[in-house]
């Protein structure tokens, strides 16, 4: 391999990446916070004993599940413009995409914990004449995120890694800066090695943090 590797060509031109980075965790911040929230709502619905308000939602997340993320993309980016004439900025539309695949897959975590609330604490809401939303608040969401936290950062990291494919559709995330430095400066294996390097960095740590969180729990139950 007659190949004399330059990193200093990417070094001298980081501006980009870091531009691209704070785009990546702007993405990955707003489809995390949608994700967390209107996760637990739609899990909620997955529990309605009305059909005609179950199955919706059992559709919108068996259909996130089980399509690949990047269809999802281009298909919401190229699609949804042409159908309902809906034009939103660049990153605005990748929040949405990102955070509606995040949404389904934090719904089934929430709906996994909350069947695991134990029936006891929820009978004893109901005997100090706790309304269902109270039961809810107080009871139901503090008992399954807890127990849910572990896949729901996880579900968070896979998001963060999964941003990158908002370049395919031209927004200027970190992939995108990757991409477009490396035509620049025909450094492609300096440049995405780089770029593989920041995903790294920022992953691997949440990806710690969460297996000594399980591993706490697993002491705590035992």
């Amino acid at each position: 391999m007659n190949y004399h590797f330059d990193f200093n060509s990417v070094f001298r031109n980081m501006q980009p990446l870091w531009d691209g980075l704070g785009v990546t965790l702007q993405l990955t911040l707003a489809a995390n916070a949608i994700g967390l929230t209107f996760g637990f709502i739609v899990a909620l619905f997955l529990f309605n004993k009305y059909a005609i308000l179950r199955m919706p939602f059992i559709a919108f997340v068996e259909f996130y599940r089980c399509t690949p993320a990047m269809v999802q993309i281009v298909w919401f980016f190229y699609c949804v413009p042409m159908m309902f004439n809906w034009f939103l900025p660049p990153v605005t539309m990748g929040i949405i995409a990102l955070s509606l695949n995040l949404v389904a897959f934090n719904a089934e975590a929430y709906r996994s914990a909350i069947q695991n609330v134990p029936r006891e604490h929820i009978d004893a809401g109901i005997a100090l004449g706790f309304t269902p939303f109270q039961r809810i608040r107080y009871i139901i969401l503090p008992t399954a995120f807890r127990s849910s936290l572990p896949v729901l950062l996880t579900n968070g990291i896979v998001i963060f890694q999964q941003s990158a494919l908002v370049a395919l559709v031209a927004v200027n995330d970190l992939m995108y800066a990757g991409k477009s430095l490396a035509t620049n400066n025909f450094r492609p294996i300096e440049t995405f090695t780089i770029v593989a390097l920041i995903y790294f960095a920022i992953s691997y740590p949440v990806s710690q943090f969460v297996g000594w969180m399980e591993k706490r729990r697993e002491i705590m139950s035992s």
